[in-house]
């Protein structure tokens, strides 16, 4: 985990698990796949697991770390943290009272917003409702291409004060989708030696959809060799906008 996060729209980041495995296209380039090797190869503690090399790789291994359960306790400074971001918390083998762990910290630090993303849709819906929600939770699912819409009719049914589906990296266009109950839309294209490409008229498709459903859009990159490689510009712009539905949240 870390105190600081280079991602642009998150803080921090906070791994109580490491590991993961391949659900969908998506996942073909993994950048964490990619940081996990590098790690395993530096001696790093939390990446010796080697996973099904069929689905993951080297230093990929589902792995819990209850060790960093009491991280969030120690950040002074109220902060927005992505929860995960080296793994999925609602991974199949990432037992329900582990995640209730999870929650449990969250809860217990309300001065800072988590934001949670699976691309495990179906295991969420269908653990939910034996979850306590916190106010501070953001709940996402990944949606990477129109394959993956039924991922958005899941999260519909949680009940996380914000919901939003990240659109990274898109892989084609998004017909079909509807923003009833979602409040903040995340969209960018792959980066990386082996990144796919990215059409303008797949991101535009979705910020106006966004528009018309009055839904928070941000664009977070063009993708290329390296993420900053294509910038962040949208026809002359930047579109950075949080969920409107965080505002109304209690105070941090």
């Amino acid at each position: 985990m870390s105190d600081r996060s280079a991602i642009e729209w998150t803080e921090a980041t906070w791994n109580p698990t490491t590991g993961c495995d391949r659900v969908s296209a998506g996942c073909d380039n993994c950048y964490a796949l990619a940081l996990a090797r590098r790690l395993k190869a530096m001696g790093s503690a939390k990446y010796q697991a080697d996973g099904d090399p069929r689905t993951s790789g080297p230093g990929f291994g589902l792995t819990l770390h209850p060790g960093a359960l009491d991280v969030p306790y120690g950040w002074k400074s109220p902060r927005t943290v992505f929860v995960n971001s080296m793994s999925d918390l609602f991974h199949a083998r990432v037992p329900l009272d582990y995640v209730r762990r999870v929650f449990e910290v969250i809860a217990d630090t309300p001065q800072h917003t988590y934001q949670v993303l699976t691309k495990r849709a179906r295991r969420l819906r269908q653990v939910a409702d034996r979850l306590e929600w916190p106010a501070n939770l953001w709940m996402g699912v990944s949606v990477e291409s129109a394959k993956e819409l039924a991922r958005v009719d899941d999260l519909r049914q949680i009940p996380a004060a914000v919901k939003f589906l990240s659109c990274e990296p898109l892989l084609g266009p998004l017909h079909g989708l509807e923003l009833s109950g979602i409040d903040w839309v995340i969209a960018g294209g792959e980066s990386g030696p082996g990144h796919r490409p990215l059409e303008a008229a797949w991101v535009t498709h979705i910020r106006d959809t966004c528009q018309q459903a009055e839904v928070a859009f941000f664009f977070k990159q063009w993708g290329g060799r390296t993420p900053k490689a294509g910038g962040r510009e949208l026809e002359g712009r930047t579109w950075d906008a949080m969920p409107h539905r965080a505002l109304a949240l209690p105070a941090r």
